[in-house]
């Protein structure tokens, strides 16, 4: 679908406030939102009071309501908040029509001075050029066939088969990023949070299920492109569980392609040749901490 020449959502930072514009076709799918479905901030603020007439929804806040926060750093103020869009349940409860999502939103303000002894005289961008670039950051996590050439069409296993997922992020005029995926989950149910919970890659990029006896679990070698990342998993079902249906999340990051692999930004495989961790780029120091459990949280 051809990118919107407006975008979903524009930010005015102010003086005092930010504004919030967001398009009410926010996914350009041609099916509107609701404005009560969108809320800002972690304190959920609501929208002006909305025209049901009108195309784009709007939130006006003082930059310190709503649970913004604020960084300080030497160069300039940051206030970040969110915009949070909660599709409400349709009538049949069994079904979902929509996906929850969340956008980030800054402003930025120069600090042209001490602030303890000085004023701080605010300027701001446009919040536009910073949604544009969050928009074409697009991340995808696919099944693949056998020789890894196109998208598997069924999602059907069998106890002894490999899963072949293929993590993806695509950008556009953004600087060169490398992607990990620091965590993936199956469920029995939708929730991620539900029991049974099987973490088969955790500790931020360690394939912990390449641990287990009689596996081929493993980060596949080498990458395609640094912004792709594949791996294979043997298939499993949960013990005693007579459902066939298994439900995987995955959390995908990207880190600066310059940046040099580290305990924080890894892929890490257990080598059952060498008896050791070994990692898809860097030295096997970065996946010691698969052992211990004590990897620093993702940066």
């Amino acid at each position: 679908r051809a990118l919107s020449p407006r975008p979903a959502v524009a930010v005015r930072c102010q003086e005092g406030q930010l504004a919030v514009t967001v398009r009410r076709d926010l996914f350009g799918t041609g099916r509107p939102v609701r404005a009560a479905e969108l809320s800002l901030g972690t304190a959920s603020c609501p929208p002006l009071s909305p025209n049901a007439a009108q195309a784009f929804v709007t939130f006006v806040a003082a930059l310190h309501e709503c649970g913004s926060t604020l960084q300080v750093t030497p160069d300039s103020l940051i206030y970040r908040t969110t915009l949070f869009y909660k599709p409400t349940r349709s009538g049949n409860p069994l079904i979902v029509r929509a996906t929850p999502a969340e956008v980030p939103i800054e402003c930025h303000y120069p600090r042209r001075s001490n602030v303890s002894s000085g004023a701080v005289r605010p300027t701001w961008a446009p919040f536009r050029s910073t949604v544009a670039a969050e928009e074409r950051l697009r991340f995808s996590l696919r099944l693949m066939d056998d020789d890894w050439s196109k998208e598997r069409l069924s999602n059907g296993f069998q106890l002894g088969d490999s899963l072949r997922f293929q993590a993806d992020v695509t950008s556009e005029g953004h600087v060169p990023l490398r992607l990990f995926v620091d965590q993936c989950v199956a469920t029995a149910t939708p929730d991620r949070s539900s029991s049974p919970r099987y973490a088969f890659i955790d500790l931020g990029g360690c394939l912990v299920d390449s641990r287990a006896e009689d596996t081929n679990s493993a980060f596949v070698s080498p990458r395609p492109r640094p912004e792709s990342l594949r791996f294979l998993v043997d298939a499993f079902k949960f013990a005693g569980d007579a459902g066939n249906l298994l439900y995987i999340s995955c959390h995908l990051r990207v880190s600066p392609a310059a940046e040099a692999p580290s305990p924080r930004n890894k892929a890490c495989s257990f080598s059952r040749a060498s008896g050791l961790w070994a990692p898809l780029e860097g030295t096997a120091a970065i996946c010691s901490c698969c052992d211990t459990g004590s990897c620093p949280s993702p940066g």
